[in-house]
């Protein structure tokens, strides 16, 4: 499996630093595009953003305009080859899918992942039959997902990052099988990133699979606690979680090895994936998931209340 730098998060970075560059320049947005010619105001917006997979002619542009040379420059044409590598990214994969695809770029380049279930098994946990059974489940929501005439999208705020339709599905067996492929990176050799996940009680028992199924699916989570790099921690229905805070959602947190790339907060909502690189936003989602690990039962309790329950 692929290891080294996630193209949407060196996406999230080369815009930061496109932008500070700017910024020391002092020019405003149309003025950079008038000088470099662009023809389409809204793609230095797009790359500053982390919308858009860069052209490294385009940045070299910028580079050009803000005058930036030697071991600065070097860098940032790395950064922007990263960014633009995709494909050759994908290719590590034998199978991904574009409703998938944002999760395995931010996966692979992780050196840390933390996760809360709230009312689910994350994907990286999940197997094939509770995978295909989540798929499954969503499949009559595609058909009432047409957008209403003459309505248009929100737009979302450029500080909050990516905000992205949630694409098509695909054939279930090309989903799971994506899922599947994902979840490698938890065994990889060498140097697979350190998982966390806190899984509420309503994850593991609710109405989330049929009961063989979630079965299996508690067996697997135990199998899973002992893999050396892997923590699985259980959240009873009866813990406080700080002053009796209620999470929202589910979330994703990821930590890379560069230090200058942002940690990244990931939430799946029902028509869209949002991600979130302001450190605002991550800090109140680490904040959030310190108290969530204050209030779970420890690995070890986990794991026995996991097998307990395995019928």
């Amino acid at each position: 499996m692929p290891r080294g730098s996630s193209p949407i998060v060196r996406r999230q970075r080369l815009g930061v630093e496109l932008r500070r560059l700017r910024e020391t320049a002092g020019l405003t947005g149309e003025q950079v595009v008038d000088q470099v010619g662009w023809a389409a105001k809204s793609k230095l917006s797009r790359l500053e953003n982390g919308r858009s997979r860069p052209d490294l002619a385009d940045v070299l542009d910028l580079l050009d305009l803000y005058r930036v040379r030697g071991r600065d420059r070097d860098q940032l044409v790395a950064i922007a080859r990263d960014a633009g590598n995709t494909r050759g990214w994908l290719r590590a994969y034998p199978v991904m899918t574009q409703r998938q695809r944002g999760y395995a770029e931010l996966e692979a380049g992780s050196a840390r992942i933390r996760e809360y279930g709230l009312a689910m098994v994350p994907g990286l946990l999940q197997t094939p039959e509770y995978a295909r059974a989540r798929i499954l489940s969503s499949r009559p929501l595609s058909k009432a997902a047409t957008p209403s005439a003459g309505v248009p999208a929100p737009r979302p705020s450029p500080a909050a990052g990516p905000v992205t339709e949630l694409p098509a599905p695909q054939e279930p067996d090309t989903e799971v099988a994506a899922r599947l492929a994902r979840q490698t990176i938890l065994t990889r050799i060498p140097d697979p990133p350190r998982y966390e996940a806190i899984l509420d009680e309503q994850a593991l028992l609710g109405r989330g699979a049929p009961d063989d199924v979630r079965d299996g699916q508690l067996a697997h989570l135990a199998a899973l606690t002992q893999l050396p790099n892997v923590t699985i921690r259980v959240l009873l229905r009866a813990a406080t979680v700080g002053h009796h805070f209620i999470p929202h959602t589910g979330f994703s947190i990821y930590h890379f090895p560069d230090p200058g790339d942002p940690e990244t907060v990931a939430v799946e909502t029902l028509a869209r994936e949002l991600v979130l690189t302001d450190r605002n936003s991550v800090e109140r989602y680490a904040c959030v998931f310190g108290w969530l690990g204050e209030a779970a039962l420890d690995p070890a309790r986990s794991r026995a209340w996991i097998t307990a329950r395995i019928s």
